[in-house]
């Protein structure tokens, strides 16, 4: 829906424009079908003839993309430019590349749609692209953004931008993949209704009751953060601007009107509560600890098995740890409260304790138990 709203929308808030734009990225271990959930939405947009960036290009064939992006739209009485580029790549870190800073700072200065940005080259002078807009979609595993991301990029900059959907696996195994008569019929009627939304310009407006709400949640946040760690720090300072974003695409999901009202705002706000259960878990094994990766994955480990030995985790992990470092981060574990140690015969008996919530940080445990 962002894809289909492009900057040929925006919501007035203050000083700036707050367009629709997102960057967000499905985070999951290999074979997690992150892809497969990918692949109907890009079908969706390549059908409306939208702009998508090649998933493997290089920072110059980008911008390049971003410069040939460039539409006019009417507002009123006002004919306005735009570059609208959406990014849609199921191996983000093949796009990013590795440690590429300046490919990240460039993202980091599209994500705020300023109204002109300028690339100087060796030889052919300067672009200057009017009504910047980039939009991302991506997918990329937990290793892997551990080691395209430099380790001080981690809270701030191009992470702070992004919405991490993490999960521990796919939902369901598919025998025959196949689409029956009703789900067929149904991506019909998604096409034409993002196709409607694709012909939405101008100015979104909110009610006097959606400003209210508003006022209430961002004084509520600054009283009650979200129950993140400290590598979050600078998204929960973007967490206003996603959350303004995310009411943009959830009114036009619902009606034409282009009018933001509290089910927006309560909607919007849930699906970030949702998201952020286990957004931590995207960062696995990412911090200054030199082991913390090992520790995640025995974490890991004692989570999908719900009870083991010591011997099972020395076996599955000898090459990573010896057998000191390996009691070590049980006794981490258990002081962070997710594992119980006891003792069966001559052997450690590690539990699984997991969350007191209704689903615990793994997403093992479900509502109905």
């Amino acid at each position: 829906m962002a894809a289909a709203l492009q900057r040929k929308c925006h919501l007035n808030f203050g000083f700036d424009n707050v367009y629709p734009n997102m960057y967000i990225v499905l985070v999951g271990p290999s074979g997690s079908r992150k892809g497969t959930a990918m692949a109907p939405g890009l079908s969706l947009i390549k059908n409306m003839g939208i702009k998508v960036a090649a998933e493997s290009t290089t920072r110059e064939q980008l911008i390049r993309s971003l410069r040939e992006s460039t539409n006019s739209v009417m507002t009123g009485d006002r004919l306005t430019m735009h570059a609208s580029l959406t990014i849609f790549s199921k191996e983000l870190t093949v796009f990013l590349g590795y440690n590429n800073l300046q490919l990240m700072a460039d993202l980091c200065d599209w994500f705020d749609c300023g109204e002109n940005w300028k690339y100087e080259t060796k030889h052919c002078g300067v672009d200057d692209i009017s009504g910047v807009w980039v939009n991302l979609m991506g997918a990329t595993t937990p290793e892997l953004l551990q080691s395209t991301l430099p380790r001080d990029a981690i809270g701030g900059g191009l992470t702070a931008r992004m919405i991490l959907i993490f999960e521990r696996g796919k939902g369901k195994t598919i025998i025959l993949p196949v689409l029956t008569k009703v789900e067929k019929d149904l991506g019909e009627k998604l096409q034409r209704d993002l196709e409607q939304i694709n012909m939405m310009t101008g100015e979104f407006k909110f009610t006097e009751e959606w400003l209210e709400a508003y006022a209430n949640w961002r004084h509520s946040q600054d009283k009650n953060l979200p129950d993140l760690d400290t590598r979050f720090g600078g998204y929960i300072e973007r967490r206003p601007i996603h959350l303004l974003k995310l009411c943009m695409i959830l009114s036009a999901s619902r009606s034409s009107s282009m009018v933001i009202d509290t089910a927006d705002l309560e909607r919007a706000n849930n699906l970030l509560l949702d998201t952020e259960k286990r957004m931590h878990l995207a960062f696995s094994g990412i911090g200054r600890y030199k082991m913390a990766d090992v520790l995640m994955n025995i974490w890991t480990f004692i989570a999908m098995r719900k009870e083991v030995d010591d011997r099972q985790i020395m076996k599955q992990f000898y090459y990573d740890v010896d057998k000191d470092e390996m009691h070590k981060m049980l006794r981490t574990l258990q002081t962070m409260g997710v594992i119980s140690i006891g003792s069966s015969g001559d052997r450690m008996l590690i539990r699984y304790v997991g969350s007191k919530d209704k689903e615990s940080i793994y997403g093992l445990e479900k509502k109905d138990g």
